[in-house]
């Protein structure tokens, strides 16, 4: 019998469990409607009885699962040790009280306890009991995380607490004790004096009872001081415990937004820097979100235009925070801090795992994710065009080739820079205008170059071939690619 109940109140991966799951929440949302409903109704209305009669038998149903969840726990020390009858009472009472102090069981335990008439009120509270689901996270779910971490620093906590405690209780009894025989003093009582040093020690500071003798004020006084130290301790703790609980929801923030056609960086590391200069001086982020997809926090010298999403873009289960099937394009770049094979090694890594997750997620796109690649050495550029990449970039290729060209052709190299850098004329690739009529390239590239004033130099072939100056009798269809330069895109892509 036991061992059926902790299974169905214990085991995630049981089908009871998640059966008597559903159950709860679906009673955990009709209780607080009906809640909601008997505040609107008002005590005078006719139906307020029975709908008080059937939340009391749900508050009744609550305490039945909290008590049969409770029993049901099996600490986990009963199944490694082999104790005997005595250490396995103690286990199982010890065990159960640790598990009745966590704290969704807190939680819990606050809810039933609205059963008695007088707290009432606590029903509300049962929403809280919903975040143990918590499914609208995938990568970190943040009240999870909340709970994990009172449960890795229960000690700092309960030492955080202990100083209050310890404050409250010795400022209180020595008030109490100052402050009882004098006529006009409000503390006729050690509750009074307790009461009193909780809010002296919290700052707020009610003022229904304060001191009235000279001793009373002393102990006020330093009472006051030693809250700001206790105070200040305690909330240094909770910071601390809490903070990358709470920062875990910037992994959600972005695969939980809207954002189409965007633009993914793969793999930025803070020695790309220039990078992000260069997409600025193409990408107007006003229009376009750019998104830089790395590991680790976000690095000092990214400028605010861009979106920094921390994950490892090499697992396919991350790739969904940077929302790439939605992405317009993506760019994988080598990382500057590791050898150039290895670099490229992980920039194939990506590139196959960027494919798989695009082909599993089955979009009904116009076009696919645009994928261009870095790699650093020649040799892996073929196999990064094999990985998936529609484009690959060697660039320390690229720039040995124009400086050994350079003294070839001194000038070239910067006609070539400028040629590659906005703001001057670069190349684009477009299509020809609707209303133009197709023929040899001789007539066609002067008809262009008259009407848009782009300079046609080559063309590209349905399988991605580039001709460049080809010949004059070079047939131009209606369909073709044209390779021109521009100040910006001219021609429709």
């Amino acid at each position: 019998m036991l061992a059926t109940l902790h299974t169905a109140f214990h085991d995630r991966h049981a089908r009871s469990y998640q059966v008597l799951e559903t159950v709860i929440y679906g009673l955990i949302a009709l209780s607080v409607v009906l809640f909601s409903v008997e505040l609107w109704l008002g005590p005078e209305h006719p139906a307020f009885s029975i709908l008080e009669a059937v939340d009391q038998g749900l508050a009744l149903l609550f305490v039945a699962e909290y008590t049969l969840r409770l029993a049901s726990h099996r600490p986990p020390t009963v199944d490694f040790f082999v104790p005997s009858v005595a250490s396995r009472l103690r286990t199982h009472l010890w065990g159960r009280l640790r598990f009745a102090l966590s704290p969704m069981m807190l939680v819990d335990l606050i809810t039933v306890l609205a059963v008695a008439p007088q707290l009432r009120g606590l029903r509300a509270v049962r929403l809280l009991r919903l975040l143990r689901a918590g499914r609208v996270f995938r990568y970190s779910n943040p009240f999870g995380s909340l709970t994990r971490a009172f449960a890795e620093n229960r000690l700092l906590f309960a030492f955080g607490l202990s100083l209050v405690g310890a404050a409250t209780v010795v400022g209180g009894l020595s008030l109490y004790l100052v402050e009882r025989g004098a006529p006009t003093s409000g503390v006729k009582t050690i509750g009074d004096g307790l009461w009193w040093a909780l809010v002296t020690l919290t700052t707020v500071g009610y003022g229904d009872i304060s001191p009235v003798t000279g001793m009373g004020r002393a102990l006020g006084s330093l009472l006051m001081i030693s809250g700001m130290f206790s105070l200040a301790l305690f909330a240094g703790l909770v910071g601390h415990a809490l903070l990358n609980a709470v920062l875990g929801i910037r992994e959600e923030q972005f695969r939980m937004s809207h954002y189409v056609n965007h633009l993914v960086v793969c793999g930025y590391d803070p020695g790309a820097r220039l990078l992000l200069d260069a997409v600025l001086s193409e990408v107007d982020p006003r229009d376009t979100t750019v998104v830089l997809f790395g590991e680790g926090e976000r690095p000092r010298d990214v400028p605010p235009d861009f979106v920094w999403v921390s994950g490892d873009p090499t697992k396919e289960a991350e790739l969904d925070k940077a929302r790439i099937a939605h992405a317009r394009a993506v760019m994988v770049i080598g990382a500057r801090s590791m050898l150039p094979q290895h670099a490229d090694a992980r920039t194939l890594l990506t590139l196959f795992t960027i494919r798989r997750y695009c082909s599993a997620a089955n979009l009904p796109r116009r076009r696919p994710v645009y994928v261009v690649a870095e790699v650093l050495d020649a040799e892996n550029v073929e196999h990064a065009t094999s990985a998936g990449a529609d484009e690959v970039i060697q660039t320390t290729r690229l720039g040995y080739d124009l400086l050994a060209h350079t003294l070839v052709a001194p000038g070239t190299g910067a006609v070539m820079s400028a040629v590659a850098s906005a703001g001057a004329h670069s190349v684009f690739v477009g299509r020809l205008p609707a209303d133009m009529p197709p023929g040899p390239f001789g007539e066609v590239a002067p008809r262009v170059k008259a009407r848009t004033g782009a300079l046609i130099i080559g063309l590209r072939s349905a399988d991605g071939v580039d001709a460049l100056a080809p010949p004059d009798d070079a047939p131009v269809t209606a369909d073709a690619q044209l390779l021109y330069l521009a100040m910006s895109p001219i021609l429709d892509p």
